[in-house]
């Protein structure tokens, strides 16, 4: 936790710092870190085996006065009400802001009568009789991470600790701020030690944001130590805190965990389809699982997601293992996690802005040789059986979550059916196009009676040019059916719902239904002759921090808060404003021929700011800088992109973390 004013800066740093030094691919072996963590010793003290689960109330509410014992008691009412208790949540953890900010005459610390009329210690007596703990927070300082300044710990250690195990705490949060420079690994273990002279069971949880590399010296010092800095709800957050998290598979097991911080599902700046795919890979990571909504606010959607048993066990299987990359090329990633029982826990992953095929097999994550393998659904709640390739068409942003299995058992469930739709769901009003259906047997089993069917919204046209049905479909074998697509003449751009369905039945007689849901897109063509990109629609547009500014450098924070464009200290009245990593889509449907631009870090982050750019066409890039630094001035760049159906800007990092990199695209053009 961080103060709203400061947390984006420190993070950012952090975020800076960790990039330097993880230099480990996410998809190569760490062998050198898999020796390391095999020496690292863990707490023996029977605590956190397995991912700590609860809530911390600072994502949804930071200090606001609602904050207060009313609802933390209700917190602890809605696990119990809302079956969270049952899916294994046990942790309703305070957050900053629930001290005054003077300790007493004797130097003890004071929970604020006004938000805590009662005492810590009548709250955690509330919490434990719903059978429930309760957790609290500090920081390794003088001070806490808030600019009101509440007491830290630093040099109060043994005395608070003492305190918070008198008021039957169970877990503590212990933050990085005001520190006073005192070494990071001296500072926790004196927190470490003080909670273990309690004699009162306390899990610890480390948050120094990742700047001292504790996944590498505090396995014996905390159960959890955060890997990055502070979360945001934004699908860039998530996805750059995932990427910094993968790589440290090694250094987690029972007891010591990394901690890619709190969750953000519910908070309402991702859809669910993101949120989903958030919850999926922070089980697979075998992260800690808080709840970082407001679950007095929380719709079905959410508590569906943060309730789902099959993901949480995922999250919670007792051999502690930390899921590991398996392949992740051009954003399809392909996550396993070796569980217990011998099955395999496997995330298919689509970081893309598209829906993509994302492949594997039983042999890649992992399982011996078998003829045919059980294969879970644990969103779908359903299970297959598979010859031993692991696919699906994983829609943009999403997950496909499975667990996967080796036994004897397999021909009790019926084939699983791959779905795919192939061709480009662009369409101009009135303007049919051709898409192309499959269905797929991946199962050891045949599908038979097999029949498929697209539907679109009302007043759509979508019929068949090839046969819909099959007798029976055996393994690998496909059915492909072609399909005319028109959107009605007058359609608005934008987003529309498609339905790809197959309905089979397994040898047995079992009857099964798949969907495959897909996004269609009405566009319009871009206007002959040269257009300024930042005076057409976008079909997408995502970046770091903000949202991408039109005319504008990024503000990041609202829309609108951005300043001139200013590179070199030259200023550009026409550009895209964007904040690495960034990607913004242009629809060009075969009728352009170049891009052009002035490119560089704005002016406004003084010596802060190193970025790439990168411009492609469809699926190809076809220009690209190298890194470029705030000291340079604005660099030209240049792009065919003749017949390209999509044209793609790309801002990354520059491979230094994402610090103030603030990117334009200043007076950028299209010619068509």
């Amino acid at each position: 936790m961080r103060h709203p004013h400061t947390r984006t800066t420190r993070r950012r740093l952090v975020y800076a710092l960790t990039a330097m030094v993880l230099t480990i691919s996410a998809a190569a072996p760490a062998v050198a870190a898999d020796r390391r963590a095999a020496d690292a010793p863990a707490l023996a003290d029977g605590l956190a085996l397995t991912p700590p689960m609860g809530f911390n109330n600072w994502n949804s509410t930071h200090c606001r006065a609602d904050f207060n014992e009313a609802m933390v008691e209700g917190i602890a009412d809605l696990f119990v009400a809302k079956g969270l208790k049952d899916a294994g949540y046990r942790y309703v953890n305070l957050d900053d802001c629930w001290a005054l900010p003077d300790r007493d005459q004797n130097g003890r610390l004071v929970p604020d009568p006004v938000r805590f009329p009662h005492g810590i210690k009548a709250v955690a007596d509330y919490v434990h009789a719903k059978g429930l703990k309760l957790g609290i927070y500090t920081s390794a300082g003088t001070k806490t991470c808030n600019s009101a300044g509440f007491p830290g710990a630093l040099g109060h250690e043994y005395s608070d600790a003492q305190q918070f195990a008198d008021w039957g705490v169970d877990y503590l949060k212990y933050d990085n701020c005001n520190n006073q420079g005192v070494d990071a690994k001296q500072r926790y273990t004196t927190m470490r030690d003080a909670l273990k002279a309690t004699g009162r069971p306390i899990v610890y949880s480390i948050c120094e944001w990742g700047e001292n590399r504790p996944w590498e010296w505090a396995a014996d010092v905390g159960h959890l130590w955060r890997t990055t800095g502070d979360i945001s709800d934004s699908w860039s957050s998530m996805l750059s805190i995932l990427k910094r998290n993968l790589p440290l598979a090694p250094y987690a097991g029972p007891g010591h965990w990394n901690d890619p911080d709190m969750l953000e599902v519910g908070n309402g700046g991702m859809t669910d389809t993101e949120y989903r795919s958030h919850f999926s890979l922070w089980s697979v990571m075998a992260a800690p699982l808080l709840i970082g909504t407001d679950l007095r606010k929380a719709s079905q959607a959410t508590l569906d997601i943060l309730g789902n048993k099959e993901v949480i066990a995922v999250d919670q299987d007792p051999l502690g293992k930390q899921g590991t990359v398996v392949s992740s090329a051009d954003g399809r990633w392909v996550i396993a996690k070796q569980m217990q029982d011998g099955s395999r826990a496997v995330a298919l992953f689509n970081e893309s802005g598209t829906a993509q095929r994302i492949a594997t097999t039983a042999s890649a994550v992992g399982l011996p040789d078998a003829d045919a393998y059980i294969l879970r659904d644990l969103w779908q709640h359903r299970s297959y059986n598979t010859a031993g390739t692991i696919a699906a068409t994983v829609p943009a942003h999403g997950t496909v979550m499975l667990r996967v299995s080796a036994g004897p058992h397999w021909a009790a469930h019926p084939p699983a059916a791959e779905l795919g739709l192939e061709g480009s769901p662009l369409l101009e009003a009135g303007t049919p196009v051709t898409l192309t259906g499959t269905v797929t047997d991946l199962g050891r089993t045949p599908a038979r009676r097999v029949s498929v069917s697209l539907t679109g919204p009302d007043g759509w046209s979508v019929r068949p040019a090839s046969a819909t049905t099959a007798a029976a479909l055996a393994t690998g074998r496909t059915l492909r059916t072609t399909w005319r697509v028109t959107a009605p003449g007058g359609a608005a751009t934008g987003s529309y719902g498609l339905t790809l369905e197959v309905r089979y039945r397994s040898p047995s007689g079992q009857r099964v239904t798949t969907v495959l849901p897909v996004t269609a897109t009405v566009v319009v063509p871009p206007p002959s002759g040269t257009s300024y990109l930042s005076d057409l629609p976008w079909l997408s547009a995502t970046g770091g921090w903000g949202p991408v500014e039109r005319d504008t450098s990024n503000g990041e924070s609202a829309a609108g808060d951005g300043h001139p464009i200013t590179i070199g200290g030259v200023r550009y009245a026409k550009g895209l404003g964007a904040h690495a990593p960034s990607d913004i889509s242009f629809y060009t449907g075969g009728s352009c021929e170049k891009v052009t631009a002035e490119v560089g870090v704005d002016d406004e982050k003084g010596a802060k700011g190193t970025v790439a750019f990168e411009i492609w066409a469809d699926g190809t890039k076809v220009a690209s800088t190298g890194v470029l630094t705030n000291a340079m001035p604005a660099q030209p760049v240049t792009a065919d992109v003749t017949g390209a159906q999509v044209v793609r800007l790309v801002v990354t990092d520059g491979g230094d973390g994402i610090d103030s990199d603030h990117a334009d695209w200043a007076d950028a053009r299209l010619g068509c």
